[in-house]
C-alpha cells in the first residue's frame, strides 16, 4: 500500500470564540472561522482523517515527502517531516506534524480493524476528566471575578467532573497579571467546592521566582494538587528552584518547544515533578508515545496536555498515569456538549460521574458530518 494523495480542505462554520490580542479565547459575537482538514488516500482506497495544520504548508512542503510512502512507516515519516524542521521551522510546525501523524494513524486503525488506543496497547477504555476553564475575563456572568470562578465550580462539579482547573486572569485585561487576584480566585473555588475535589492552577506563564512562589505556597495552604507553566519555560533553572523551594507538585513543560528532548532534559534536571506533553505540542501521537516510555523509564507521571481525540487515545494506552484528561476549555457562556458542526458526535463524551470514553471504532473513530464538510468548503 502506498500515498496516492494528501487533500487539504478548509471547512467555514460559525464561531462564538473569540480572540484576544495575546490569542486567548474568549466567548465573543458569533463570527465566520475556518477548520481545516487533512486526508491522507492510499492506492487501496484506505484514508486517514485529521483536522487541523497548515493546508498551504501540507500542499507546497509535506506532499511531495509523503506521495508513493508506505502510510505505515509512521515513524520513518515523522523522522523525516522532523528533520525538515531544521530550515521549515516557521512553516512546517509541530501542528503540521500532529496532523499528518494523526492521519497516519487514523488509517492503520481503520486497515487493522482497531481503535488507536488498542492499536497502541490499550490499558483502558475510560479516563476521568478535569474541567479545564478558559482564561479570566470582564464579561458579566462570566469567569470576571473569583466569585465566578467559584460558582462555575460548582456547576462543572455538578455536572460530575471529578477535577477543576483554573486558567486564571492574562494579559490584556485590565490588572493582570495579578497573583494576589489569582489566589482569590483558587480560594473562592476552594470554599466552593469543598476540601476533596482535586484543584489545579494554570496562571499567567511569565510570573518571576517570587510571584511563582508567592503562588506556589498559597497553592499549598489551598491543598491544591498542581500548578503549571507560572514562569518562561525557557528558564529550567528557575524552574528547578521552584520546584525545590515547593511541596506542591510543578507540571511541565508545556509549550516549550523540543519535543520528547526538552521533556527528558526536565526530568533529568528536576525541573518538574509531573512531566507534560500533548499530541499538539510534541507533533502528534508518536513523539508523544516516546514520551510516555521516557517519563516510564525515570518513574515520572505524565499528565496530557489538552482535549482532542489523540490525546484521548493516548491516554487510554499509557502504561503510567496519565491521571486526567483535560476537557475544555470550558466557559458558563459555552455549551461544551454541542459537536463542532463538522462532527456528528463529541471525541470526548464523559458520563455523569465524570469520565470521559474513548471510541472503539477503528481509527481515531471520529463521526465526520461529511454532508457539512462538502457544503461548507472555503
Amino acid at each position: 500500500m502506498i500515498i496516492t494523495d494528501v487533500i487539504t480542505r478548509r471547512i467555514h462554520y460559525r464561531s462564538k470564540t473569540v480572540r484576544d490580542s495575546e490569542g486567548h479565547g474568549h466567548p465573543g459575537p458569533e463570527h465566520d472561522a475556518v477548520q481545516s482538514m487533512v486526508t491522507i488516500r492510499t492506492d487501496a482506497g484506505l484514508e486517514g482523517h485529521a483536522f487541523g495544520g497548515s493546508p498551504d504548508v501540507i500542499q507546497g512542503l509535506v506532499k511531495p515527502l509523503l506521495l508513493g510512502k508506505d502510510p505505515f512507516y509512521r515513524e520513518q515519516i515523522w523522522q523525516m517531516l522532523k528533520e525538515r524542521q531544521r530550515l521549515n521551522l516557521t512553516t512546517l510546525s509541530d501542528k503540521v506534524l500532529c496532523a499528518i501523524d494523526l492521519a497516519l494513524w487514523d488509517l492503520a486503525g481503520k486497515h487493522a480493524n482497531l481503535p488507536v488506543h488498542k492499536l497502541l496497547g490499550a490499558t483502558r477504555d475510560k479516563v476521568p476528566a478535569y474541567a479545564s476553564t478558559m482564561c479570566g475575563d470582564d464579561i458579566p456572568g462570566g469567569l470576571d471575578t473569583p466569585d465566578a470562578y467559584a460558582e462555575f465550580a460548582r456547576q462543572c462539579k455538578a455536572r460530575g467532573y471529578p477535577a477543576f482547573k483554573l486558567h486564571t486572569w492574562q494579559p490584556p485585561y485590565p490588572g493582570a497579571p495579578d497573583p494576589k487576584r489569582d489566589i482569590a480566585a483558587c480560594a473562592a473555588v476552594r470554599a466552593a467546592v469543598g476540601p476533596d475535589m482535586p484543584l489545579m492552577l494554570d496562571p499567567f506563564h511569565y510570573y518571576n521566582r517570587e510571584q511563582a512562589l508567592y503562588l506556589g505556597r498559597g497553592l499549598e495552604k489551598l491543598d491544591y494538587y498542581w500548578m503549571e507553566e507560572p514562569m518562561d519555560e525557557h528558564s529550567i533553572s528557575s524552574y528547578v528552584w521552584l520546584t525545590e523551594q515547593l511541596d506542591l507538585p510543578i507540571v511541565g513543560p508545556e509549550t516549550a518547544e523540543g519535543k520528547m528532548f526538552t521533556r527528558a532534559e526536565w526530568i533529568v534536571r528536576g525541573a518538574s515533578d509531573i512531566s507534560r506533553a500533548g499530541v499538539g505540542d510534541l507533533g502528534g501521537i508518536t513523539p508523544v508515545m516516546k514520551t510516555v516510555g521516557l517519563c516510564e523509564s525515570h518513574g515520572v507521571r505524565l499528565e496530557i496536555h489538552g482535549g482532542g481525540v489523540g490525546n484521548l487515545h493516548v491516554l487510554c494506552a499509557m502504561s503510567i498515569p496519565g491521571e486526567f484528561y483535560e476537557r475544555g476549555l470550558l466557559h458558563p457562556h459555552i455549551d461544551y456538549d454541542v459537536p463542532p458542526p463538522w462532527l456528528l458526535e463529541l471525541v470526548d463524551p464523559m458520563d455523569e460521574e465524570g469520565f470521559v470514553h474513548v471510541s472503539q471504532e477503528p481509527g481515531l473513530g471520529m463521526k465526520i458530518d461529511w454532508a457539512y464538510v462538502e457544503a461548507n468548503l472555503v
